[in-house]
């Protein structure tokens, strides 16, 4: 859904008229308006219910919501379809899976939520690579439908009936260690709705709000930067087939990144991983300002996507470094649905400033200092100055 639809851009400007403003606007209107309480409403239900009834529910709106489209005519039709996309991939998206890894390892969680992670790019080197030639021989119109009918008929029966929300679902543990009569309560991960949520402690807390702001600034400008690509590249005379290559090879080089960010999560400070990683986004980000020459092109492909190995995978670490397990689902809830805000602002700023100056570059150097500053916001998380909002002295939280 997030690096499919960047292909499908430059056929809904030529077949229906949309300005790339409006392309951004669909999903900025979908997360500001409601995926925002939506995906607070989720990681609450996470909490108590557990991730995996969630999942199921989101992967039928994303999955439906791409069919539909392949049916849309009218501006106000792919508004609302962004919309139920966008509540979709609340429900079924980082939130819920960044609590599932969370819950499921403990001792080399960074290493697992980097292979987790894995998919993410996975999935988004090869889409472009699926959906350019899907386009040519069938027409957007009917792309569209295959890649959502695919997300249904893939992903739900594994959610449905492979996916376990916590390991004491099958009796284990977190690593997958067999639970025994002899294994205390207090290793045991905290039941879902054992802890109350004191929403006014999470909000006191000046960690909160350097992710929240951290977050929000460097992976706006990724999203800026991942809408557009391909509608750059298109500009610079580069053929589809061409740009989407690029884009596949960016994000083929997250996967070496998204590895070597999680070996270095288990050995090193999480928060300064992602500081660095979130300095290097940013600054790769200039090398757009060179973007007719190939060379510039293919190196930004690389240094930014090995950069994107910590775009995701690295919040829910220092989120719960910073707030424990018990919430963390209400945490990442905030958190995500307040970043995802920023992630679509960025892409409908930098339309705007196009479709009035013909021109990224005023957006390059916006997004450059938004990456730059992120970083710089993120290195002053102190995890240690944090008092966890927990109000059950009955869960505890596993070293």
């Amino acid at each position: 859904m997030f690096y499919g639809l960047p292909v499908f851009y430059p056929s809904l400007v030529e077949s229906l008229g949309f300005s790339r403003a409006q392309l951004s606007t669909g999903f900025l209107l979908g997360f500001a308006f409601v995926a925002f309480p939506v995906g607070i409403l989720a990681g609450t239900l996470i909490d108590r219910v557990g991730a995996q009834k969630v999942i199921s529910v989101g992967i039928w709106l994303v999955g439906l919501s791409l069919v539909l489209m392949g049916s849309m005519n009218r501006l106000w039709e792919f508004y609302l379809l962004c919309t139920m996309a966008a509540v979709g991939y609340v429900l079924s998206g980082p939130i819920p899976n960044q609590v599932l890894v969370a819950n499921w390892f403990r001792m080399k969680r960074g290493r697992a939520m980097g292979y987790a992670y894995l998919g993410l790019g996975l999935g988004g080197a090869v889409s472009p690579l699926v959906i350019q030639p899907l386009i040519q021989v069938f027409g957007w119109r009917q792309a569209l439908q295959i890649a959502g009918s695919i997300i249904v008929v893939v992903l739900f029966p594994i959610a449905r009936w492979v996916t376990k929300s916590t390991p004491d679902d099958l009796c284990l543990l977190p690593d997958g260690v067999a639970s025994t009569a002899e294994t205390s309560i207090s290793s045991l991960p905290a039941k879902n709705g054992a802890a109350r949520i004191d929403f006014k402690s999470i909000l006191r807390s000046r960690n909160f709000w350097l992710i929240l702001a951290g977050c929000m600034l460097t992976i706006g400008a990724i999203g800026a930067v991942t809408q557009h690509l391909v509608l750059l590249l298109r500009d610079k005379g580069y053929p589809l087939k061409l740009a989407s290559h690029v884009f596949s090879a960016m994000l083929a080089s997250s996967l070496a990144g998204r590895v070597i960010v999680g070996y270095l999560a288990d050995r090193r400070n999480k928060k300064n991983v992602m500081a660095l990683f979130y300095f290097l986004l940013g600054s790769s980000i200039s090398l757009l300002f060179l973007s007719s020459h190939p060379a510039a092109v293919w190196t930004f492909a690389l240094v930014f996507g090995f950069a994107l190995g910590a775009d995701y995978m690295l919040i829910p670490l220092v989120t719960a470094e910073c707030f424990g397990l018990a919430i963390l689902g209400t945490v990442l809830a905030l958190i995500i649905s307040g970043y995802s805000v920023g992630q679509w602002v960025a892409p409908w700023v930098a339309g705007r400033i196009f479709d009035r100056y013909h021109s990224y570059d005023l957006a390059w150097i916006i997004m450059v200092a938004a990456g730059i500053l992120g970083a710089i916001v993120i290195y002053a998380i102190s995890p240690a100055k944090t008092a966890r909002p927990v109000a059950s002295a009955a869960v505890r939280e596993p070293m």
